[in-house]
C-alpha cells in the first residue's frame, strides 16, 4: 500500500467501512461515511445542540420554545406540569352556576336564567314560583 494514512473508518460500529472523503460530525466530532453522516443515521447522542426544532406539546397541541442547550423533553415535561392547560390530574370546574335562591347552595353546569327576574337558579327552583321571583307575581300559564 503507497498511502496507509489516506481515509479514514466510519465510526459507525456496525459499518466501520474505510472513506476516503469522510466527513466529521459537527457535535460529535466523529468521522462517518456518507450513509451514517446524519445525526438520526448514526444516533448522534449531541443532536439536540444542533437539530434545532421546535416541539409541541401533545396535550394542547402548543408550541414550546427551546433554548440552544436544552433537551426538549425535559422542557415539554415542564410544561406539561406548570403551563399546561389540558394538564392530566388538573381539575377544572365543571358546576360554575351558582343557585341565585337564598340558601341554596346548588350549582349547575349550565345558566338556567329567569325569564321574569333574569337571575340563575339550579334545576329545582328554575320556575318563578318555586324562587319566589321578584318580577312575576302571577305565574305565566302554558294552557293560556
Amino acid at each position: 500500500m503507497e498511502f496507509p494514512d489516506l481515509g479514514k473508518h466510519c465510526s459507525e460500529k456496525a459499518c466501520r467501512q474505510l472513506d476516503f472523503l469522510p466527513l466529521k460530525c459537527d457535535v460529535c466530532e466523529r468521522d462517518f461515511c456518507k450513509d451514517h453522516f446524519a445525526y438520526a443515521a448514526h444516533k448522534c447522542p449531541f443532536a439536540f445542540k444542533k437539530d434545532v426544532q421546535v416541539p409541541v406539546c401533545p396535550l394542547c397541541d402548543r408550541p414550546i420554545p427551546v433554548r440552544k442547550g436544552e433537551l426538549p423533553d425535559a422542557v415539554v415535561g415542564e410544561h406539561i406540569d406548570r403551563d399546561c392547560k389540558l394538564r392530566p390530574g388538573k381539575e377544572e370546574k365543571i358546576f360554575t352556576y351558582r343557585c341565585s335562591k337564598g340558601g341554596c347552595k346548588k350549582k349547575e353546569m349550565l345558566p338556567v336564567a329567569c325569564d321574569q327576574c333574569g337571575g340563575n337558579f339550579c334545576i329545582q327552583h328554575r320556575h318563578p314560583l318555586d324562587h319566589s321571583c321578584a318580577r312575576g307575581s302571577s305565574p305565566i300559564s302554558v294552557l293560556g
